[in-house]
C-alpha cells in the first residue's frame, strides 16, 4: 500500500509497547534520508528569546522584531506560543518550519490527550518535540519550552536537530550571548514568578541592546498550574 504520510496511531516497540514520544498523525522523515540544499544564510536566526524557572511556574519571554536580511519585515511578531493546557514554547529560526512545528506539536499533544485521557507530561512534551526537530522535516528551528505538570515547573533548551537538556534558565536566537549572560548574574533557586520574570525581560532588553536582529517590543508568557497568561509590551522605556 501506498503510504499517504499519515498514521494510523502511535508507533509500537518490538515488545508490543506504544511509542507515546513517537507522532501520533504522521510518519516522518529520517533527518539522514533529508536532501535539504541550505546554505549557511538560510540557517541564520534572528531573535531573543528567553525561558527562566520560578519556584510554582516558569517565564517565557522574547522580543517581536521579524528580519529578512538586514530588513526588519515586522514589528509586532509573536515569537511564543501555547502549546499544551500547562506549557509554551518559544521559537527562533525559520518563520515557515516554525509555524509548522508549532501546529504539529500542538495537534500531538491534543490527540496525545484524546486517545489516553490524561495530559502529556513536560518531559513526555519535551522527547516529542526533540523527535520532531530530529526528523528534519522543521528545519531550520531552535525553541526554547517551558512548562508544569504534577512534578513542577520545566525548561528545556534545544538544538535544531533535536538534542534537549533541562535547565533551570535557557536562551535561542541570535540574541542569546547577551541575555545568557545577564541570566547567569541573576538567577537563584526558588525564584519567584515575579523575580523571574523580572530577570527574562532584563535579559533581553540587555540583548536587545546589542543584537540588531532583536527589539521593537516583548512577549511575556507566565505559565502556573492553572494555565498560560500572555501581555505585550510594544513601549520598551516602561520597563526599563
Amino acid at each position: 500500500m501506498q503510504n499517504n504520510g499519515f498514521s494510523s496511531g502511535p508507533s509500537i516497540h518490538g515488545d508490543g509497547r506504544a511509542d507515546v514520544t513517537g507522532s501520533e498523525l504522521v510518519d516522518l522523515p529520517d533527518a539522514q534520508d533529508s536532501n535539504l540544499d541550505m546554505d549557511r544564510e538560510t540557517l541564520k536566526t534572528g531573535t531573543t528569546t528567553v525561558g527562566v524557572k520560578a519556584d510554582d511556574g516558569v517565564v517565557l519571554v522574547t522580543d517581536m522584531r521579524a528580519s529578512l536580511g538586514h530588513m526588519v519585515s515586522s514589528k509586532a511578531t509573536k515569537k511564543v506560543e501555547q502549546i499544551h493546557p500547562t506549557a509554551a514554547m518559544t521559537i527562533a529560526g525559520s518563520v515557515s518550519a516554525a509555524q509548522s512545528l508549532l501546529s504539529t506539536i500542538e495537534a500531538e499533544a491534543k490527540l496525545y490527550e484524546l486517545r489516553r485521557d490524561k495530559e502529556l507530561s513536560i518531559n513526555g512534551l519535551s522527547t516529542l518535540l526533540g523527535n520532531l526537530l530530529r526528523s528534519g522535516a522543521f528545519l531550520v528551528v531552535v525553541p526554547v519550552l517551558g512548562g508544569v505538570d504534577e512534578e513542577g515547573p520545566h525548561v528545556y533548551s534545544f538544538d535544531a536537530l533535536g538534542g534537549k537538556s533541562e535547565e533551570d534558565y535557557a536562551v535561542s536566537g541570535s540574541g542569546s550571548q547577551f541575555a545568557l549572560g545577564v541570566l547567569e548574574n541573576r538567577f537563584e533557586d526558588d525564584l519567584s514568578m515575579e523575580e523571574a520574570e523580572d530577570a527574562a525581560i532584563d535579559s533581553v532588553l540587555t540583548a536587545i541592546e546589542r543584537d540588531t536582529a532583536s527589539g521593537n517590543g516583548l512577549t511575556v508568557a507566565r505559565i502556573t498550574s492553572d494555565g498560560v497568561d500572555f501581555e505585550q509590551f510594544e513601549d520598551l522605556d516602561e520597563l526599563r
